[in-house]
């Protein structure tokens, strides 16, 4: 899956994925591992369900509970308040 991640990061591309039982449909902005260790994905949600019913939004998901994992669209930029150097990641493997 870290390679699926990483190239639609590299490429652009939206990912469609199942996160805690909702369907999601993300920009992939950041990769990494969170200051608590775990390996996550900064993303702007811009459609589908989510359980704090943020959409569209910011949020960092843990990698080990995205379940379904598709590669969709292009999209164009990052979003225009995407901040580099994720400060809610330790380490970060690929950003935009």
């Amino acid at each position: 899956m870290n390679n699926d991640i990483a190239n639609a990061i590299r490429t652009m591309k939206t990912l469609s994925f199942i996160y805690d039982g909702q369907n999601r449909v993300v920009e992939p902005h950041a990769y990494g591992v969170s200051t608590a260790g775990n390996e996550c994905l900064r993303a702007y949600q811009i459609a589908g369900g989510s359980n704090r019913g943020n959409v569209p939004g910011w949020h960092l998901f843990s990698i080990r509970k995205i379940m379904n994992l598709c590669k969709g669209d292009d999209f164009l930029e990052p979003r225009q308040n995407y901040k580099p150097g994720d400060r809610g990641m330790s380490e970060i493997f690929i950003e935009l």
